[in-house]
């Protein structure tokens, strides 16, 4: 039991056993824990209590860490949000995934939305249909537009609402949102926030009594930075405040009150779908997980700095330092995870799927390159580790980076070979990646990035400029 290096030790059953056992029993559906996974926008680690926060209240998601486990090195997809989200969906890192950026398409409507995950991609939400889960997306969705191949109800959800493309979702009263493929008409006058929850709660409330998949996506607290009017709460008056003029985003006298009463406002609705499902009778038999798609952002006025988002870490999104990718990452079953506890194993957002393919007794798809962490999540049984952890990401240069043993290499400039460096950080020592020793430890460099071209492969939609 070494190999846990927990705070609390775990002895519950071991979640695949239980998976077992429902498949050669034969027991109803209504046996099948339901999942709900939850997934911030661009919320730092440092956002929340449970993290360090000390200026934001998030008693919600403090509660949940407290009745369930904290993962201490969990890792988002990528640095932005669409590949992000397609790793968490595919089973797949940046280097074999479908998507690996943020790429807009024109659609026939003349709105621009996110370039569609392919049709032979298998998800999650597939996955979970086979065996007779109602699955819904409600929130953010971001790989594809209406009527598109990569649309959520043709990737194995029976519902969606909210936002299919992300440019629309940097708006908190949008023009529209979508139903399915039904544009909904908002004329930019009702907080979008608030129809997501309901129709959240609305999807639970629906499937009590049917096996169900929730990824509940919200966009807070990306930018921009607005709530209704007066809801500013405690924080209002707390901060010096520098206002912010708007450039890219709307305009904010209070971003810092703003920013802190919007993830509040996030952490009461966690603790609504928690109370819900209590409500109803079935929280004991739901898996409840939250994380954040990637590190904090620097927009829309927030300042990082002033709450810490980032943690003990350097970077933000679109970094792939600690702070671009290292992500809260909590996970809550009643009675079958020990309360309080806090895991120190590696994993990341492509780990999900085969998961949750343990959890159902489903085969794990041979293409992906996550590995499931239930026995992590039990304390029973040998849990798997990586060989190591990759990344890429197609902005801002071009940026690759591995993980093997804590040891991390960085490489910058990928799209011009010329001008390309290394960095190399040893986490244990240096987590906050401050002591680049790329120039003392030229063996390791040289197999670290060995690695990184064995991880990627070329893709003709996202290619490094080198590759064109």
């Amino acid at each position: 039991m070494n190999r846990l290096k927990r705070i609390t030790l775990l002895s519950t059953p071991l979640f695949f056993h239980i998976g077992v056992a429902w498949a050669q029993s034969g027991e109803s559906h209504a046996s099948q824990p339901n999942i709900v996974y939850i997934m911030a926008d661009d919320l730092g680690i440092g956002d929340l209590g449970c993290y360090g926060q000390r200026f934001i209240k998030t008693p919600g998601i403090d509660k949940l860490a407290a009745n369930g486990v904290r993962f201490a090195q969990h890792y988002a997809g990528c640095t932005v949000s669409a590949p992000s989200r397609c790793s968490l969906m595919t089973g797949k890192h940046t280097g074999h995934s479908f998507i690996r950026g943020n790429k807009g398409v024109v659609m026939e409507d003349g709105n621009k939305f996110d370039y569609p995950l392919a049709d032979g991609e298998v998800t999650v939400g597939e996955i979970l249909k086979r065996h007779d889960y109602a699955t819904a997306c409600v929130g953010k969705w971001g790989m594809g537009g209406p009527n598109s191949e990569g649309h959520p109800n043709k990737q194995g959800f029976d519902y969606f609402f909210g936002y299919l493309g992300q440019g629309n979702a940097h708006r908190y009263y949008p023009q529209f949102l979508y139903e399915n493929n039904t544009r909904i008409d908002l004329d930019k006058k009702t907080y979008s926030h608030d129809l997501i929850m309901d129709k959240a709660l609305d999807f639970i409330e629906k499937n009590v009594g049917n096996p169900f998949f929730l990824y509940l996506s919200p966009t807070i607290p990306h930018a921009d930075l607005i709530l209704p009017d007066g809801q500013l709460g405690e924080y209002d008056g707390m901060f010096d405040e520098k206002p912010f003029s708007g450039r890219g985003y709307t305009a904010q006298p209070k971003p810092r009150a703003t920013f802190a009463a919007m993830i509040s406002r996030l952490d009461l609705d966690v603790q609504r779908v928690v109370d819900l499902l209590k409500k109803k009778g079935i929280l004991e038999n739901t898996i409840v997980v939250f994380t954040s798609d990637n590190g904090t952002h620097k927009e829309g006025g927030h300042d990082p700095e002033a709450f810490d988002s980032n943690g003990a870490f350097r970077g933000y999104k679109r970094d792939l330092y600690e702070g671009g990718i290292r992500t809260p990452f909590i996970v809550q079953w009643p009675e079958k995870i020990q309360p309080g506890s806090v895991s120190f194993h590696v994993s990341a957002f492509w780990d999900f799927l085969p998961t949750v393919c343990d959890l159902i007794n489903e085969p794990v798809p041979t293409d992906v390159d996550g590995v499931s962490y239930l026995s992590e999540l039990s304390g029973d049984g040998e849990q798997k580790k990586h060989d190591y952890l990759y990344w890429e990401f197609h902005e801002q240069g071009g940026k690759q980076a591995v993980l093997k043993d804590n040891w991390k290499l960085i490489r910058l400039h990928v799209d011009n070979p010329s001008k390309s460096y290394f960095e190399l950080y040893n986490l244990n020592a240096d987590p906050s990646e401050q002591m680049n020793v790329v120039s003392q430890y030229p063996e390791k460099v040289k197999y670290l990035s060995s690695l990184l071209d064995k991880a990627h492969t070329h893709s003709v939609l996202y290619p490094f400029k080198y590759e064109e």
